[in-house]
């Protein structure tokens, strides 16, 4: 069992009312799972969630694309994601964090595109980044499996589903800092090590989710397959199967699962972000392997979900 004092999982969004979180603290041989809760202040987030007890463990989870696709490496020159990762905003790419307006502004150091509609087309990304076809900008871990579809593309941040703005706000504000200074907080999942070597090296690990895929390590079906995570009815079919799976929970978890999170369709997010805590904790119990790839391209470049399958 790879016990960690916190687990945390928050789904994710561009929107500040869109990224929740759900937590779970160790009691016993097991976790109390609470929450979800809105993230609050992003830059701040690390602070305010971590553990008083410097020998605390934490596994922070994020429903956001941590890595870079291959082909975008190789074309950039970048061999090691985490290095990369803790210098940008700054030198050759200072602009990196700026969604590119019209396609002239494209580069491999300014690869977000576009910042808004209108005459916007992905054969403009596809140009400037010098790729074929839009499935050169997905991930391994991002392509679609027999057990659900494709997630979204990186730096095409156009369309209700676009990925991209999100992990601007949680590379730039949260992840770099955390990585940042002689003995960072954090280190990262997969490119820094195994949890176990994590856990023993860093007080804080973060690693990538995806709640469709945390889904399918519970026994749930993806959502678009015979349910809607936008129908409070169905969440709370779902939320029935969690509230029977041995983990504690507070009361107002109870409920809200059961209850499917309220009539709103936005209460997919605190749903997304309490399924991917599930998921997260059958690793951090040890029932489900954390599936971290051997592959050196997914491991140094790429990342990986976590609990994964290593067939894609």
């Amino acid at each position: 069992m790879h016990h960690y004092q916190l687990v945390t999982h928050a789904d994710w969004g561009s929107a500040e009312r869109k990224r929740w979180v759900a937590t779970a603290r160790s009691e016993g041989s097991t976790y109390r799972l609470s929450g979800p809760e809105q993230v609050g202040e992003v830059s701040t987030f690390l602070t305010r969630f971590r553990p008083a007890d410097p020998q605390a463990r934490w596994l922070a989870g994020f429903d956001l694309q941590i890595g870079i696709p291959e082909a975008y490496a190789a074309a950039a020159g970048i061999s090691a994601f985490t290095p990369w990762l803790r210098g940008l905003g700054r030198g050759d790419w200072s602009r990196f964090f700026d969604v590119a307006t019209t396609a002239e502004e494209i580069s491999l150091q300014r690869p977000f595109y576009p910042n808004n509609p209108g005459g916007r087309r992905q054969a403009h990304l596809l140009q400037g980044l010098g790729v074929n076809a839009m499935s050169d900008l997905l991930r391994r871990c991002d392509r679609p499996s027999e057990t659900r579809g494709a997630a979204s593309t990186l730096f095409w941040t156009l369309g209700a589903k676009q990925v991209g703005k999100g992990a601007i706000i949680a590379w730039r504000d949260l992840i770099v800092p955390a990585l940042s200074g002689d003995a960072p907080a954090a280190a990262l999942w997969p490119f820094d090590g195994t949890l176990e070597q994590l856990r023993a090296s860093h007080p804080i690990t973060i690693c990538e989710t995806y709640p469709a895929e945390a889904g399918t390590h519970l026994g749930i079906t993806p959502p678009g397959r015979g349910w809607s995570k936008r129908k409070q009815s169905d969440r709370a079919t779902v939320g029935a199967t969690l509230v029977g799976h041995g983990l504690l929970l507070d009361e107002e978890l109870r409920a809200r699962l059961l209850d499917g999170f309220g009539p709103e369709a936005d209460g997919e997010d605190p749903f997304d972000a309490t399924i991917g805590l599930f998921g997260m904790l059958e690793v951090a119990t040890g029932r489900r392997a954390e599936s971290g790839p051997l592959d050196p391209c997914l491991r140094d470049i790429e990342g990986w979900m976590l609990g994964m399958g290593a067939t894609v």
